[in-house]
């Protein structure tokens, strides 16, 4: 059964009509909340995920030895942890390689796919600062370390002022949203599921969302993982 839920939602072409009025989150702090995705009303999952003392110290380790690090590859759960050893020159503790294993796990196993796109990277300043949605059918994002992603519920958004329709504006003057209070923000450790314009029959409603202003002299580690094939 989930094999042709997933086949049918993540077909990036197929286009099934309008039914982008309600769109909702869910959150929950176990990671089968993730599942929710595949509900046709929600936009974002939210496993609000509590990282251990040992994680947290893996992290602090990896920056301390990678503080511009970024690479993207494409793995599968079988080989992830030996391709993010070999980007880092060996240098990713074993802590952190397993996690980012383990949602690599997850992420393919949900979808049902062999492999998928995974992106980690530290940063020093918001790599997408303006409000925006994403041209994939879904995308999880968490952050290991700083400051996480900010993002709108699906109601408090004027979409006809995305891009080109802010008319050169700052996002919190151009009419996207009405007050700061709208805007919502995962905490670091939570693992998040966008769901984007190509998942079919969520045209026009996928989630508006961005990375937040990184404070001068701090830093935040991100992963993010793509559908592949």
């Amino acid at each position: 059964m989930r094999s042709a839920i997933a086949e049918q939602s993540l077909a990036p072409d197929a286009v099934q009509g309008d039914r982008t009025q309600h769109r909702f989150p869910s959150s929950g702090n176990v990671p089968t909340v993730l599942a929710d995705i595949y509900q046709e009303d929600i936009n974002i999952a939210i496993w609000q995920r509590t990282l251990t003392e040992r994680l947290k110290d893996a992290v602090d380790d990896f920056l301390a030895a990678n503080p511009q690090f970024e690479s993207t590859m494409i793995v599968s759960p079988h080989n992830v942890h030996a391709a993010i050893g070999e980007a880092s020159r060996g240098t990713v503790p074993t802590e952190l390689a397993g996690n980012v294993a383990e949602l690599v796990d997850m992420f393919c196993y949900l979808f049902e796919i062999k492999r998928a796109g995974l992106r980690l990277a530290t940063l020093h300043r918001a790599m997408c600062p303006r409000f925006h949605v994403d041209r994939v059918p879904c995308r999880l994002v968490t952050t290991y370390c700083g400051v996480a992603t900010e993002w709108l519920p699906h109601h408090a958004v004027n979409r006809s002022k995305l891009g080109s329709g802010n008319n050169g504006q700052p996002d919190a003057v151009s009419g996207l949203f009405q007050k700061e209070d709208d805007i919502q923000q995962l905490t670091c450790g939570d693992v998040a599921l966008i769901k984007g314009e190509r998942w079919v029959g969520n045209e026009n409603a996928g989630l508006v969302h961005r990375s937040p202003e990184v404070p001068t002299g701090e830093h935040r580690l991100l992963l993010t993982l793509d559908v592949s094939d």
